[in-house]
Formats: structure tokens, C-alpha cells, sequence
């Protein structure tokens, strides 16, 4: 796995990555003189974590915390079964949007029947690891590096397109409004071994910004 090449614990010391990708980008710099240190997301893995993320896809931080809450109270603990046996209607009356509740109830399937194991992805490299995800219906590019960086700590994936990403980068390098998404995905291969890294740094520029504490 990439995070393991590179030698770093992505929930441990990044003092060094960090001083290394300000080097190399002064809006990087800039982001990481305005809030000391990146706070690093971590959440659980498996079924729930690629529950939640699906979830979040494409709405605001708090449309998507009230509608994982209902989840989460309708579903305790939201195992694949339980989730493929309330189907597409019982997602739908926790909020979910249609598109989004037949990717879920189909992933619960999937995974119930053996037909995809989320804890093997563990064993692949971050490419491989990425096509794996992408082959489940519903998950593409974005909600994949979401699952790699947030539920197993990898340290060189980017998430494409990601606005926030943009808006913080846009507001670190002194533009009007947003970086352009291909221009900020092209400039983080820049940023390899640590783009997962970067992302995190961004994020929390990004809730600094907002005035808000990340999360």
C-alpha cells in the first residue's frame, strides 16, 4: 500500500511531510501557517464507512449529518443485513435520495451475499484498491479516494473534483473564488507521495476559513 511505501503513519507525526509539501507549494504553506497542523479524518471502515460517504455525496456538511443520523439511529450498528433487508424504501424515508438508496441496498447486498469484501481492500495497492471500489455501482473516483483516505489511513490518494479542496486552495493561493478543478487535480500530482496529505491540510484551511472546527 502506497501509505506503507512511504514510510508515515498518517495518524502520527506528519511534522516532516508537511514542511516537505510547504516547500513545494507556497499555497500548501500558506494553509499549514493558518492552522499549525491538518487534522487527519479517520473513521471506521467496511460496510458503515462506505454507507456514510455514499451518504454525504453531493450535499452540505449538514444535510448529510442529519440524514447519516437518522441512519445511524435506524441502524444500530448499520450491518449489511440489516440494511439490505429495509431495501430502498426504508432508505428512502431516512432521507436518502432514490439514486443514492438503490446504491446502498445494493452494496448491503453485495457485501451479505460475499460478493465484496470491503476488509480485502486492505491488501491492494491504492490503484487496485480504487478499481475495486469503483466497480460497486454508485461509487466513482471521489467517493473511492474518500474511503482509502478516511477509513484506511492512506496517504497518497487525491480526490478529484473535491470543491471544498478547491475553495481552500483558491483562498490559500490569493485567487477570486476557486481554483479550477482539473488545474488543483493536476497540480497534486505534484504533491505524490503525500497528496492524501495535502487534502487533509486543505480540509482543515477549509473549515478554518468557515470558522468552524473540522471534522
Amino acid at each position: 500500500m502506497a501509505a506503507r511505501a512511504a514510510g508515515l503513519d498518517p495518524f502520527g507525526d506528519v511534522a516532516r511531510p508537511c514542511r516537505a509539501l510547504a516547500r513545494r507549494d507556497a499555497a500548501l504553506r500558506t494553509a499549514l501557517e493558518a492552522i499549525g497542523r491538518p487534522h487527519i479524518r479517520r473513521r471506521p471502515g467496511g460496510f458503515e464507512g462506505l454507507f456514510r460517504i455514499i451518504v454525504e455525496q453531493q450535499v452540505s456538511v449538514p444535510s448529510a449529518q442529519a440524514i447519516w443520523g437518522r441512519c445511524r439511529a435506524a441502524f444500530d450498528p448499520p450491518t449489511p443485513e440489516a440494511v439490505a433487508a429495509a431495501g430502498v424504501a426504508g432508505l428512502r424515508a431516512l432521507g436518502l435520495s432514490g439514486p443514492k438508496a438503490r446504491y446502498v441496498a445494493l452494496l448491503a447486498e453485495e457485501i451479505a451475499a460475499g460478493a465484496f469484501d470491503p476488509d480485502a481492500l486492505a491488501r491492494a495497492d491504492d490503484a487496485g484498491a480504487a478499481a475495486a471500489l469503483q466497480a460497486r455501482k454508485g461509487i466513482g473516483p471521489w467517493t473511492a479516494a474518500i474511503y482509502l483516505l478516511f477509513c484506511e489511513g492512506r496517504v497518497d490518494v487525491w480526490p478529484p473534483g473535491d470543491v471544498a479542496l478547491q475553495y481552500a486552495y483558491g483562498a490559500a493561493a490569493g485567487l477570486e473564488g476557486k481554483i479550477d478543478g482539473a488545474t488543483l487535480d493536476a497540480r497534486a500530482a505534484g504533491w505524490a507521495p503525500w497528496r492524501g496529505l495535502a487534502a487533509h491540510i486543505l480540509w482543515t484551511y477549509y473549515a478554518h476559513l468557515r470558522g468552524r472546527q473540522p471534522i
